[in-house]
């Protein structure tokens, strides 16, 4: 039996004022299916912070993972980049 791929995503860390946890804004560019204009889509997400390393404007890649909270279904796995 195959394992299963969790679903993964790059995003920037928008808030990290909470306890272990971040906002994470992943942002998507996808084209319009009439006017065929490439269009810039951005969803915030609330991922889980173990170790509280994210800082803000950091590049992270978080993974899905099991409810943890009301609202936090990912994680943060790596810092990819810090903010300058």
């Amino acid at each position: 039996m195959a394992e299963h791929q969790r679903k993964q995503a790059i995003g920037i860390v928008v808030s990290n004022k909470m306890e272990k946890t971040a906002i994470v804004e992943v942002t998507r560019r996808v084209q319009h299916p009439v006017y065929q204009k490439v269009m810039t889509r951005r969803k915030k997400y609330v991922a889980h912070d173990e170790q509280k390393a994210a800082k803000i404007g950091d590049k992270v890649l978080m993974v899905e993972s099991k409810p943890i909270s009301k609202t936090k279904r990912w994680r943060i796995v790596q810092i990819l980049s810090t903010a300058s």
